[in-house]
């Protein structure tokens, strides 16, 4: 159906082009010169007015972020286009759900009129053919997952058969100058892979090997790429441990083809999800190596020697609370021994950690009690000036009237048994880990006293609510008992802290600054500060 315009001049036509490479399979009547001829001539038979062409060559229709595509939306918010012309509705897109937002919703809502010419789609006319529009949306749709799927068949095969099918290899190789789908070693890179290397051969860990880099102002790999940065951070273009691990176990090094390490969700999002290493696609002796294979396997055996011997995580009270005030990532803890040779625990930046010699932030190195100790001392303060115990007193009342007035003894003794059983499980499973060497003394010590002081604290409030259940006549001595309790656990309540609190930060000077949920009373400073 040739579509018909009655009234040409109340029109600003876009007209839209695209073209990928799946789409040059269909055969040359596709091409950008065709559609276009196309839609010129169909503007000149209607006299209609073209405010712009808008054309993306190379682009898939699943994808709706086409610098074209979108230049056009841009337009249509700007009210300077209200007729979109395509030569079929698979130009304006394979993907049906966005293809439906775009026809059914977002075009009409702009008072925007579609015309698809070789589909006899005109939405400014009521006809048949806009009826089964979703229908073809549907079997462009499918056109694309099985393009897809044929795609990833082709590339799966040249994975198999160790061929290189990625946008840039690893940092120490490039692309063959002649060959297609071959990799050789890159000689301006391949200096520092074999130094990095033999640094690890020489017993130095990842982290000293970074450093040593960026001390000497090494690029890293996606500077020497010149791979452009979404979001750069205080440690953007340095070398980081991580890196270095992902490079010492990296076959590639030794001649072998590594592919297949991360997979698309499916053929409409861009987003990848990693893959298992059993399940990469590694084939053997498809380039000229980098590292001979003796080198490669000693460094892999220091590497797993390492595994072992890494702190531990450590549980403090304000994990996940508190983060370093300059460079705004989370503390981390680490063990130090004292001069009584008793572990203690000290905040340190994170950013430090990684990069210390690259001067990016400060150490921050201080005691976790000390910065523990002025936090619960600063929340003491504020709950105990807003709580009272007389203020306090009626809940309490009000709560053992309660009580008495239905089945809530029952079930909160229930509960409390249960939390009992459970810590009791919790201690006998810590003591056999002890025995059995899992579980060093004095990790054992400090988990198995905070479970005994949670244990003693539930055990009398399971005593106390018995004592009530037998004796229901109130008495003022079990409400302020009641009121006491709860002041005194103001501190030590992770749960409330959590509510209370939204973030800390610690400064260089070691200044503490809390920033609580709600209006942020005077920040404390740690004793000794000036």
């Amino acid at each position: 159906m040739d579509p018909k315009i009655k009234n040409p001049a109340d029109y600003h036509a876009a007209l839209y082009i695209r073209l990928s490479k799946e789409d040059e399979s269909e055969g040359p009547s596709q091409s950008i010169q065709n559609q276009e001829s196309l839609l010129l001539e169909f503007v000149r038979q209607h006299r209609l007015s073209v405010y712009d062409t808008y054309i993306d060559d190379g682009w898939s229709g699943t994808n709706f972020d086409r610098p074209g595509f979108q230049r056009m939306i841009s337009d249509i918010e700007a009210k300077k286009i209200n007729l979109v012309i395509t030569k079929d509705l698979s130009r304006l897109g394979r993907d049906y759900i966005m293809t439906g937002h775009y026809m059914e919703r977002y075009f009409p809502e702009h008072r925007v009129r579609y015309i698809s010419l070789l589909d006899g789609i005109d939405t400014g006319t009521d006809s048949t053919a806009n009826d089964i529009t979703p229908f073809r949306a549907i079997m462009n749709d499918m056109y694309a997952k099985d393009i897809s799927k044929k795609i990833k068949s082709v590339k799966r095969d040249k994975q198999r058969k160790g061929q290189f099918i990625g946008g840039k290899p690893v940092y120490g190789y490039r692309m063959h100058p002649t060959q297609k789908n071959k990799i050789v070693i890159d000689q301006e890179a391949a200096p520092t892979v074999r130094a990095i290397f033999s640094m690890a051969l020489d017993g130095m860990s990842c982290r000293q090997i970074a450093a040593q880099l960026n001390q000497k102002g090494v690029p890293t790999p996606a500077a020497y790429a010149h791979l452009p940065v979404a979001r750069p951070g205080p440690y953007t273009g340095l070398w980081s441990s991580e890196r270095i691990s992902e490079m010492l176990q990296n076959e590639t090094y030794i001649g072998n083809m590594v592919q297949g390490r991360s997979v698309k969700i499916s053929y409409k999002s861009q987003k990848c999800l990693r893959q298992k290493p059993e399940n990469w696609v590694v084939v053997e002796g498809t380039h000229e190596p980098l590292i001979d294979e003796e080198t490669f396997r000693k460094v892999g055996q220091l590497i797993s020697s390492r595994k072992h011997t890494r702190s531990r995580t450590y549980d403090f009270l304000l994990k996940g609370l508190i983060f370093c005030h300059e460079c705004g990532y989370p503390l981390s803890v680490i063990n130090r021994k004292n001069a009584a040779g008793e572990d203690v625990l000290y905040f340190v930046c994170r950013t430090y950690q990684r990069f210390t010699k690259a001067g990016v932030c400060t150490c921050h190195s201080i005691q976790e009690k000390t910065v523990t100790n002025a936090v619960l001392a600063k929340v003491r303060q504020l709950c105990r000036s807003y709580l009272t115990s007389s203020a306090l007193l009626p809940i309490a009342r009000e709560m053992l009237d309660r009580a008495e007035r239905t089945d809530w003894t029952e079930a909160a003794l229930s509960s409390l048994q249960s939390k009992l059983d459970t810590l009791t499980r919790h201690l006998d499973q810590m003591y056999l880990d002890r025995l059995n060497g899992l579980l060093a003394q004095e990790d054992f010590q400090r988990l198995s006293d905070r479970t005994r002081l949670e244990r003693a604290r539930l055990t009398e409030q399971k005593g106390a609510l018995e004592r009530h259940r037998k004796s229901p006549t109130l008495k003022e001595k079990e409400a302020h008992i009641l009121v006491q309790r709860f002041m005194d656990s103001l501190d030590s309540n992770r749960e409330l802290l959590v509510s209370l609190i939204d973030r800390i930060e610690l400064t260089a000077d070691k200044k503490i600054i809390i920033k609580f949920c709600f209006s942020n009373p005077e920040n404390p400073k740690l004793p000794g500060d000036a």
